[in-house]
């Protein structure tokens, strides 16, 4: 059978379970002013009958929510058996109470109907125990379990069967059966002292199963991953709840009294907090709808509480406090004085409750609020990398509890870690940081094994990743201009070093030699003129190699053609000694500052360079150009050309950018294996024309 059969199926079951609901609920209501359910009662009858399809209709929607998204998911069948039974046993006491107390002789089956209602009330409240054990999947934690599982089924069987057979008198659960009496129809006297014991073996094997399953959700909350352990908590929470309003019941019952209003509504906050939590924990848990949003309900849940119970004592206070000073006062003006102590420290007690929540809730970790507005305010004020990035590593690790937190920045091809709050660890979990669709960096996060992430954490993360992201970027753009610095000063000082080597090893040496020659020709005068003729004329021609190495040497530091007649005649120069034959296209392009004309010449070198040694061509060409404020360069060969995606800068081409950086240009290249290689540069002129 295949999933959809099997959903359409399980939709189908369902909405008979639906159908069944609705007919007993029909019969209640058709029974109920008939038995006196609402005649007897007033005004509680209606407000009972009004809680109680309430909740019908919670764990029914709820239910089939379930069955039909989940079929194979137990949890959901068993929020729809509860309200069947519910309905089901009601509608039956109501008959009873006609068949047998109202109007007795006149409706068949009555001593049936009566049978029934005394054992229907064992499954009807036992329903819930195995959703405590199968929670939230609908399977036992494991198969050590199963035993436990087999006890829950077996437990309430033996305390139905005891019960259904137990001989002598009837006594309604549902029902009102004091005043008449009827017998068990199916009560055997001989079998009674064994009814007996089997009714108190189920009842205590039902408590124990009962609590059993109640230790496995626990054993199941700790064994299990994060998704899992916050389904438990939606559950666990409603527990929790219920036992702090059972304690602010108490509290209002010893203060006020056992049939105070007060005590009354606590009461019944806490009754309606079970009987609706447990679907509605088990709709969000199951299905998984805002899962993660726990911690807002729990702090809400937390924040109204503390501030109920600070109320109530301050107003315990107050009224002792003012009996104890104005005994003769009325108890109307002793309300009075304590209410408006209540209002008065309303405001302060609101906040000392969110203070309380906020530290149940979030422990010693800042809030998201808080998280997001601390990160906000910094970056306001300062985009100093050794402001924000450590801050943002040190508020990332207090909001999430992680043991370890980096920062990391994508600088050229890698990502370095710039920032880092705790321990390192190797292990940590990165969250891409980009902007503008640009990947900027990272932030890394290491989680202690006790306390994993979990969605809620890893959308907190994210919210503070996209606010980093501009961050980031001018981060990286100081860092980026930073180390084009460096490399500036570093080519510059390597430049620096290469003339003071060529000095020296070059014309240094030569004029060295013509030094000592000089020496040698002055003690030739006189003595023999041919050797002083030949000696002479090897001094000419070493002062002319001396003078043309130092004119090689100045054309690399600043060229002289470039500097009397512009870019055009000195790349037409530098075209006609190329390795590969070079036409260059300069037509309209005029004189400009010497920094934009050195760096255009200078890496206009640079790429003939690379492509003499690297691209195979067979011819290149450069064009010069000037257009919208720009002055543009282009040097493109016909060369094998490479994968540019694949193929990061080397120091050629890095110092080529650094230098086009340093005035303001941009440089580009484009490539394509087997089609050759295009270097683009552009550098802004404009107001910059000599």
């Amino acid at each position: 059978m295949s999933s959809a059969d099997t959903k359409r199926i399980a939709r189908r079951v369902a909405d008979g379970c639906l159908v069944a609901i609705g007919v007993f609920t029909v019969a209640h209501i058709a029974f109920g002013p008939a038995a006196g359910t609402i005649d007897d009662h007033g005004v509680e009858g209606i407000i009972s009958f009004v809680a109680l399809y309430l909740v019908v209709g919670v764990y029914a929607w709820i239910g089939r929510m379930i069955v039909v998204r989940q079929p194979g998911n137990t949890i959901g069948w068993l929020l729809l058996v509860a309200p069947i039974l519910a309905t089901l046993a009601f509608a039956n006491g109501d008959y009873v109470n006609l068949a047998l107390v109202k109007h007795p002789g006149t409706l068949p089956f009555g001593d049936a109907a009566a049978w029934l209602d005394r054992w229907l009330i064992v499954p009807a409240m036992y329903v819930f125990v195995p959703i405590f054990l199968l929670f939230p999947n609908g399977r036992v934690p494991s198969r050590r379990w199963r035993p436990v599982l087999w006890l829950a089924i077996a437990a309430p069987a033996v305390t139905i069967i005891s019960f259904a057979l137990t001989p002598g008198r009837l006594t309604g659960a549902f029902s009102d059966l004091t005043t008449v009496q009827v017998m068990n129809p199916l009560g055997v006297s001989i079998f009674g002292n064994l009814m007996s014991v089997l009714t108190l073996v189920g009842g205590l094997a039902s408590v124990v199963a009962a609590l059993l399953a109640l230790a496995a959700l626990v054993v199941r909350h700790r064994s299990s991953d994060a998704d899992v352990r916050q389904q438990t908590r939606w559950l666990a929470f409603v527990g929790v709840a219920c036992l702090l309003l059972f304690a602010l019941s108490f509290l209002a019952t010893a203060v006020f009294g056992d049939q105070s209003w007060q005590s009354g509504a606590m009461f019944l906050t806490m009754f309606f907090t079970l009987i609706f939590g447990v679907p509605i924990a088990c709709g969000i848990a199951i299905l998984r709808y805002r899962l993660y949003d726990l911690d807002v309900v729990i702090r809400k849940t937390v924040l109204y509480a503390a501030l109920a119970g600070l109320l109530l004592l301050v107003f315990v206070a107050a009224t002792w406090i003012t009996t104890g000073l104005f005994a003769s006062a009325s108890k109307g003006k002793l309300d009075l004085v304590a209410g408006i102590a209540v209002g008065v420290l309303v405001w302060p007690l609101r906040r000392v409750a969110t203070r309380i929540a906020d530290r149940v809730v979030y422990g010693g970790r800042a809030t998201p609020y808080e998280v997001m507005t601390q990160f906000a305010g910094r970056v306001g004020g300062t985009y100093s990398t050794d402001d924000v990035l450590p801050r943002m590593a040190q508020i990332l690790a207090s909001a999430t509890g992680a043991t370890s937190t980096q920062v990391l920045l994508r600088i050229g091809g890698d990502l370095q870690v710039v920032a880092t709050h705790g321990t390192t660890d190797v292990t940590a979990e990165r969250f891409e940081v980009r902007h503008q669709g640009e990947e900027l960096g990272a932030l890394a996060v290491a989680m202690p094994a006790n306390d994993p992430l979990d969605p809620a954490k890893e959308k907190l993360i994210r919210d503070l990743a996209s606010q980093a992201g501009p961050v980031l970027r001018n981060v990286r753009l100081l860092e980026e201009l930073r180390a084009s610095r460096q490399r500036l000063v570093a080519a510059q000082d390597e430049e620096r070093r290469r003339i003071e080597r060529n000095i020296h090893d070059g014309a240094q040496q030569q004029l060295v030699a013509l030094a000592i020659q000089l020496k040698l020709a002055e003690q030739l005068v006189g003595r023999d003129p041919d050797k002083e003729r030949e000696l002479i004329a090897q001094l000419g021609s070493q002062a002319s190699a001396a003078l043309e190495d130092l004119r090689d040497l100045a054309r690399g530091i600043y060229p002289p053609l470039l500097a009397d007649q512009g870019l055009a005649a000195a790349l037409e120069a530098q075209a006609r000694k190329a390795a590969v034959p070079t036409t260059v296209h300069a037509d309209g392009v005029g004189r400009y500052d010497r920094d934009v004309e050195s760096a255009v010449y200078f890496c206009t070198l640079e790429a003939l360079n690379n492509v003499a040694k690297y691209a195979d061509a067979s011819r290149a060409s450069v064009r010069l150009a000037r257009a919208d404020g720009h002055l543009s360069f282009e040097v493109t060969d016909d060369g094998r050309g490479f994968d540019a995606a694949e193929t990061g800068y080397g120091t050629g081409v890095q110092g080529m950018a650094d230098r086009l950086d340093a005035i303001g240009g941009r440089l580009t290249i484009s490539s394509t294996p087997g089609e050759g290689t295009t270097v683009l540069g552009r550098v802004p002129v404009e107001g910059r024309t000599s």
